[in-house]
């Protein structure tokens, strides 16, 4: 048996339980937090950046309206919207992520869950947030929001609103989607009203808040 288990076979099996050992922590940890909004974002952003103020801002916003904050738990956009929950004092949670390059997580947290594998942590993120915003990033914030599209584009999940923040850095993808995805029949043209391009941090928080304030 104990061959077994330190063979290949064996490591899968371990795998297994690790994986079913993280959906259970976090089901454990966010089943209570009521109304979430996932923030996701760059974890390279300097606090000088403007996105990274506009994160902060926003977040606190959406705090105030009574809005639980989640996000990738990193720094850059992750940190400033957990700043921004605490300081509308909200739960601000963080789904870390075990990663060899990158530093611990930010310390602006209330709710901290931690991940080995991005699938467990994606299915997370989806399960608890009634609301989606994109901040700039790079390869993890594209993966995150184009999960959140096919998720719902196929109804495998319910539809949340999804913004965007930043036309300079999000329209040049939109007009791709548009100009080229859906021109070639690859996605319908109600795929492309899936998601909000914005600059305008209150039309985000209102829009957010009309669609949900009423869900159970």
């Amino acid at each position: 048996m104990d061959d077994f288990l330190k063979g290949q076979e064996g490591r899968e099996i371990w795998r297994i339980f690790r994986v079913i050992s993280e959906f259970v922590d976090g089901i454990e940890k966010l089943s209570g937090i009521g109304k979430a909004v996932a923030v996701f974002g760059s974890a390279r952003s300097e606090s000088t950046d403007k996105y990274y103020k506009l994160a902060v801002e926003l977040s606190k916003k959406l705090a105030l309206k009574g809005y639980s904050i989640i996000t990738g738990g990193g720094n850059g956009i992750m940190e400033a919207a957990n700043i921004g929950a605490m300081a509308g004092e909200a739960q601000s949670i963080g789904l870390n992520i075990e990663l060899p390059f990158e530093l611990d997580s930010n310390d602006y947290q209330t709710v901290s869950v931690d991940f080995r594998y991005f699938f467990v942590r994606k299915v997370m993120f989806l399960k608890y947030s009634s609301a989606i915003v994109l901040v700039p990033g790079g390869f993890g914030t594209l993966d995150e929001f184009f999960e959140t599209m096919t998720l719902i584009q196929t109804e495998r999940t319910d539809p949340v609103p999804v913004y965007a923040l930043g036309k300079d850095y999000w329209g040049g993808l939109f007009e791709w989607l548009k100009e080229t995805v859906y021109k070639n029949h690859y996605i319908d043209e109600k795929d492309l009203s899936l998601f909000t391009v914005t600059d305008d941090i209150d039309e985000i928080v209102n829009g957010i808040h009309d669609v949900i304030k009423f869900q159970k």
